[in-house]
C-alpha cells in the first residue's frame, strides 16, 4: 500500500512546483523534471537556477537588486496524495465532512485566480528576474519522519497510526465506526497513515521554509488536519498534530532564529491537542478563537479530567502560565465584528508583547459564513484582515496551515482571501460590524484573566480581592450619600419592605418622606442611578478623584432633587425609588459586573412597584397621585399601569426618555392607551432615534406612547432642568382642576 514520496501524483491538480530550498529538507531530487510540465508552476529550485544563470551572464547584481526590490515570494505546499485519506469504502453513506475535495477545491480556486504559474518553462527565469512575487512557488510535501513526529507524539501513538496501513478493509471499517461514535470522531482507511505523514511533512517543510527565510510566508494546503490530535491519541478528524510538529522541528533546527513561536488558531473548534502539548511551554504562545458554549460545543470538556478544556480560564501551567489564551465564544453565530474585535483587543496586543520569531496560523475555515457545521459568519475579507494583522509580526514570517472547514465554497474563497493577502494584496475595505454583547463580555473576561501575565491586558483591570474587605462599589457609596442628603433636607427614610429577597436587593433604594400615609398628594419617582464619567491617565490608566465626575451630583440625584424639593415645598409626600443597573452582592469578586439584563431587571422592577402599590399606595387615602419616570427606570411606570388597575387613582404621569420609548397598552383595559395619552407628559430627547425619520415621528405621537413632546435638550439632567417649570405648572394645574371639580372632555 505504500507510495513513494519522491514524486507527486500526475493529476490535473498538480499545478505547482516541487522543490524545497537548498539545505531545507532532503529533496533536491524533487525539482521540476520528469513530469509533464503542462499546468505546472516554478519550483523553489528555479530561484537557485535563476541565480546561477544570472552569475553566468554577469547579471548577479541586477538579479539580487530585483529580488530585494520585489521581496521574497510566497510559498505553497500541496500534494494530491493527501486526498487518498478517504472513507469511500465504508458504509452506505460514505460522505464525511473531512472530504478529500477540501484541498482540491482550494487549489482549483488558486489556479483560477492566477496565483500559480501555468505557462512554459522558458518564461520562468524572466518572471523570477522581473517579479518573483507574482506567483506562489512550490514547497513540496514529504513524509514526516518518526523522529520528527515523536517530538510531539508518543512512539506508541505513531505506531498505532502506522498500523493502519497494515489493516484489512474489514478491520478498518470496524475501527472507523468505533472511533466515529466516540470523542475521536474520525475515520481511517488504508492510505490514512501515508496521507498523515505527508500532511505533517508538508507542514514541517512549509514552516521551515518560512523560518529559514527562503520564502516570506507560505500556505500549506494539507490534510488530514491536526489540531485535535492529542500527544498520545487521534481525535476529531486528526491523526498527527501537524502544527506543533512543525513548530518543534523549527525550534530544534533554528534555535537562534526561531526560539519563540506563536500559534494562532481561528478554527471554530478549540485546538485541544495544541493546547495540551504546549500547556507548560513558555516559548510557544497559543491563542485560540473558538465556540465553547460552556463546554457543549466540540471538543467540549475532555474525558480525561487531568486535561484542561477550551474555557477562557485555561491560561497554561508552570512556566507556561499566560502562554495559553482561549477566546471562548458563548455560542455559535459569531462573525466579522466579534473576530476583528478579538484581534484588536486581545490577539494583537498579546502577540506584540510576546514578540514571536515565527507565526503559524492553524487555519480552519469552519467559522466561515456558509459552513453549517461551524454556524458562524466570518467572511473572506475578515480572514484577509486577520492575516494582514498577523503579517506585522515576526518580520512577516507567517506559515498558514490548513485545519478544518467543510463547506467547499466557503473554504476555497476564504483560503483565496488569505493567499492574496500573503502575496501582498491589500485586504478589501470593510466596515467594523457591531459586536454582540455576549462576545464583548467574553473579551472583557479574557482581558481580566490574562492581566496577571501580560502588561497590555492590565489597563482598566481591577483585582477586587486585593483591595481588601473595606472597599465598596461606588454605586453603593453614592446611594448612601443620597440617603444622607435626603435625610438631612427632608427627613426621608428607607421604606421598609417585608420580603427578605426584595429587602436585600433594594436596601436603601426606596426612600420616603415622613407621614407619607397621611398625605393627600404624593409624587412617586422612579429613576436611574446617576451617571459616572471618568478620564483615566493615558499612560498609567489610573483615575484621580479630580478627573472623575458624577453627571449630576448626589445633591441633585440625577436631576431629581429639585423635583423632591419642589414637591416637599408644596406638601407632596415623596416616594423615591432608585433602580440600580445591578444589585451588588458581597460575593461579587469580578471588578466588572455587567448590567442586569432588561428581562431580569423588569422582573425585579415589577415586583418592587407592585409591592409598593399593593402595600402602600393603594391603601393610602391619597387624592392626587403623580408618577415621575426618569431614564430607563421609567419602565416601572409602564409596568405599574399595565399590571394594576390603578389609572383611576392616578392624576398624571411625567416621563423623561433618552432610551427605549415604551408603549402603554392593555389587553384587558382597552381605554388605558387613551387615558395615558391624555394624562401624561413624555419628554423625549432631541437626539432620540424616533425623530430621525418622519414616519417614526408620526408613530410615537400615537396614543399608546403617551403625550409625547420633543425636548429641546439631550441628556436626562438637562431635560429635567429645562422642563422643570413646565412640569410643575402642569402638575399644579391638575391639582387645581381636581379641587374645583371640573373635568374636561379630554380627560373623559
Amino acid at each position: 500500500m505504500a507510495i513513494t514520496s519522491t514524486d507527486t501524483m500526475e493529476t490535473e491538480d498538480h499545478s505547482m512546483v516541487d522543490a524545497p530550498p537548498n539545505g531545507v529538507g532532503d529533496a533536491h531530487h524533487l525539482s521540476v523534471s520528469g513530469h509533464d510540465r503542462e499546468g505546472v508552476v516554478a519550483t523553489m529550485d528555479d530561484i537557485d537556477a535563476a541565480m546561477e544563470d544570472a552569475e553566468s551572464t554577469g547579471e548577479t547584481e541586477e538579479f539580487l537588486k530585483s529580488m530585494k526590490r520585489n521581496r521574497l515570494p510566497t510559498g505553497c505546499c500541496y500534494d494530491d496524495r493527501m486526498k487518498l485519506h478517504a472513507n469511500a469504502d465504508f458504509g452506505p453513506t460514505p460522505h464525511h465532512p473531512e472530504d478529500p475535495r477540501r484541498i482540491e477545491e482550494i487549489m482549483k480556486i488558486f489556479k483560477k485566480a492566477g496565483l500559480v504559474y501555468k505557462g512554459p518553462d522558458s518564461e520562468l527565469l524572466d518572471i523570477l528576474k522581473k517579479d518573483p512575487n507574482k506567483y506562489m512557488w512550490r514547497i513540496p510535501a514529504r513524509d514526516a519522519t518518526k523522529q520528527e513526529i515523536c517530538t510531539v507524539h508518543t512512539p506508541g501513538h505513531y505506531d498505532w497510526v502506522e498500523s493502519l496501513s497494515r489493516m484489512s478493509t474489514k478491520d478498518l471499517r470496524a475501527l472507523s465506526m468505533t472511533l466515529d461514535q466516540g470523542r475521536a470522531s474520525l475515520y481511517v482507511g488504508g492510505m490514512s497513515y501515508e496521507a498523515a505523514l505527508l500532511s505533517a511533512g508538508g507542514c514541517i517543510e512549509t514552516c521551515k521554509n518560512v523560518a529559514a527565510g527562503r520564502v516570506k510566508n507560505a500556505f500549506a494546503v494539507i490534510r488530514p488536519p491536526g489540531h485535535h490530535a492529542e500527544y498520545d491519541s487521534a481525535m476529531g478528524f486528526c491523526l498527527f498534530n501537524n502544527v506543533p510538529i512543525g513548530a518543534r522541528v523549527c525550534q530544534d533546527e533554528f534555535p537562534e532564529t526561531c526560539r519563540k513561536v506563536m500559534i494562532l488558531d481561528w478554527d471554530v473548534h478549540h485546538g485541544n491537542g495544541v493546547q495540551n502539548i504546549f500547556y507548560e511551554d513558555p516559548n510557544v504562545l497559543y491563542i485560540s478563537l473558538h465556540v465553547y458554549a460552556n463546554g457543549d460545543f466540540y471538543p467540549g470538556k475532555p474525558d480525561n479530567p487531568m486535561l484542561p478544556d477550551g474555557g477562557l480560564d485555561k491560561v497554561g501551567d508552570g512556566l507556561g502560565k499566560g502562554k495559553n489564551v482561549n477566546i471562548a465564544w458563548p455560542s455559535q453565530g459569531m462573525g466579522d465584528g466579534e473576530y476583528l474585535a478579538a484581534f484588536q483587543k486581545i490577539v494583537m496586543p498579546i502577540a506584540q508583547e510576546f514578540n514571536p520569531d515565527l507565526v503559524i496560523i492553524s487555519a480552519g475555515f469552519d467559522a466561515a459564513d456558509g459552513d453549517e457545521l461551524g454556524g458562524c459568519f466570518v467572511t473572506p475579507p475578515c480572514y484577509a484582515h486577520m492575516t494582514h494583522m498577523l503579517m506585522s509580526l515576526a518580520g512577516g514570517k507567517v506559515a498558514v496551515c490548513l485545519e478544518g472547514g467543510y463547506n467547499l465554497q466557503a473554504i476555497s474563497h476564504s483560503a483565496l482571501a488569505v493567499a492574496r493577502t500573503l502575496m501582498g494584496e491589500a485586504p478589501p475595505q470593510m466596515e467594523m460590524p457591531p459586536i454582540a454583547k455576549e462576545a464583548a463580555r467574553v473579551l472583557a473576561k479574557v482581558q481580566a484573566v490574562q492581566a496577571p501575565y501580560w502588561e497590555c491586558m492590565r489597563p482598566g483591570i481591577i483585582d477586587v480581592q486585593q483591595m481588601g474587605n473595606g472597599s465598596s462599589r461606588l454605586h453603593d457609596v453614592i446611594r448612601g450619600y443620597q440617603r444622607q442628603i435626603m435625610s438631612e433636607k427632608h427627613s426621608m427614610v428607607p421604606l421598609f419592605i417585608q420580603r427578605e429577597t426584595l429587602f436585600t436587593s433594594f436596601d436603601n433604594q426606596v426612600l420616603v418622606t415622613p407621614d407619607i400615609q397621611s398625605k393627600k398628594k404624593i409624587l412617586f419617582i422612579i429613576h436611574d442611578p446617576p451617571e459616572l464619567v471618568a478620564m483615566p491617565d493615558v499612560i498609567s490608566n489610573t483615575v484621580d478623584p479630580h478627573n472623575g465626575f458624577v453627571a449630576s451630583t448626589p445633591e441633585s440625584l440625577n436631576g431629581v432633587m429639585s423635583y423632591i424639593d419642589w414637591g416637599c415645598k408644596n406638601d407632596f409626600g415623596i416616594i423615591d425609588a432608585n433602580i440600580p443597573h445591578y444589585i451588588t452582592h458581597p460575593e461579587d469578586l469580578d471588578a466588572h459586573m455587567p448590567r442586569t439584563p432588561e428581562r431580569s431587571l423588569q422582573k425585579e422592577i415589577e415586583e418592587l412597584v407592585s409591592y409598593i402599590w399593593d402595600n402602600y399606595l393603594q391603601l393610602y387615602d391619597v387624592e392626587e397621585l403623580f408618577l415621575l419616570g426618569v431614564g430607563d427606570a421609567y419602565l416601572g411606570v409602564k409596568i405599574l399601569l399595565t399590571n394594576r388597575e390603578c389609572k383611576d387613582r392616578i392624576a398624571g404621569v411625567v416621563n423623561f426618555v433618552t432610551g427605549n420609548l415604551r408603549p402603554v397598552k392593555s389587553e384587558t383595559d382597552p381605554d388605558l392607551s387613551t387615558w395615558y395619552k391624555h394624562n401624561s407628559l413624555v419628554f423625549v430627547a432631541a437626539d432620540h432615534a424616533c425623530w430621525s425619520d418622519e414616519d417614526l415621528a408620526k408613530k410615537v405621537l400615537k396614543r399608546r406612547f403617551g403625550g409625547v413632546k420633543k425636548s429641546t435638550h439631550t441628556g436626562i439632567n438637562l431635560m429635567m432642568e429645562a422642563h422643570a417649570s413646565e412640569v410643575q405648572e402642569w402638575i399644579m394645574a391638575r391639582v387645581a382642576r381636581d379641587k374645583s371639580g371640573h373635568t374636561t372632555e379630554e380627560d373623559r
